[in-house]
């Protein structure tokens, strides 16, 4: 085979590897109804990487990813399944005709659920710089987290995350996001949570809720800045 030859047989080989991967990764189109927790093109197509990951957005929470619907499921279930739960992920039950199963054959009632997310933050937030929990924080973690958790049957999942707010580096923030997760962490495992069910991520300044202006001053936009410096608890599981 002579050099022209093989150069068109390898872009033909090339072409159609790349049309085998394009064929394989369906586009997943979001409803565009509510606030979606991916990075979406004008089509509502969640925009991947180079590793079919799903971009995340600054609202991104595991109750988001759950809640925002693509098609029929959550978008979480097809990029964030580990996370949303496999229970969720599961289709509606269809008859013959691709119509929803008729009433006389339908599935069991679903399990009651303990899901729950809590955020802490307003009079509950860090201090600028620090991971000390406050009084109010373990008093909101006493009531919206210890107290819920005593009426689910179990708990699948208790997810953790530490958020800062933008001053400082992004390597700074990472790791004081997580310390804040830790004190967290450390607190309910002080209170009887099982370690086994919870897991702490670090968001760093990557999701912040509330911008303030510059302009303000130091002393100023640090207190402007105060609802970014928190920690949200997402947890999962039947209820009793």
């Amino acid at each position: 085979m002579n050099a022209a030859k093989f150069r068109l047989a390898s872009a033909a080989l090339l072409m159609l590897a790349s049309l085998g991967a394009t064929a394989q990764t369906k586009d997943i189109v979001v409803d565009g109804q509510g606030e979606v927790p991916y990075v979406v093109d004008q089509r509502n197509v969640v925009t991947r990487s180079g590793f079919d990951l799903c971009w995340r957005t600054g609202y991104w929470t595991p109750a988001a990813a759950g809640a925002v619907k693509a098609g029929e499921l959550p978008v979480g279930c097809h990029c964030d399944k580990d996370v949303v739960g496999a229970d969720t992920c599961v289709p509606a039950a269809r008859g013959a005709a691709g119509a929803p199963a008729a009433a006389a054959v339908a599935a069991p009632a679903a399990a009651a659920k303990c899901d729950f997310s809590v955020n802490l933050s307003a009079d509950s937030t860090f201090a600028f710089n620090k991971a000390t929990l406050t009084a109010s924080a373990k008093a909101t973690l006493d009531n919206a987290v210890i107290a819920k958790l005593g009426s689910c049957a179990a708990v699948d999942t208790l997810i953790i995350t530490g958020h800062t707010d933008r001053l400082g580096s992004q390597g700074y923030n990472q790791k004081l996001s997580e310390k804040r997760a830790d004190a967290v962490k450390a607190y309910l495992l002080g209170k009887g949570v099982k370690a086994a069910n919870v897991e702490t991520m670090g968001a760093g300044k990557t999701q912040p809720i509330k911008g303030c202006d510059d302009k303000l001053g130091r002393k100023k936009l640090i207190e402007c800045l105060a609802p970014n410096r928190r920690v949200t608890v997402d947890v999962k599981g039947p209820a009793k």
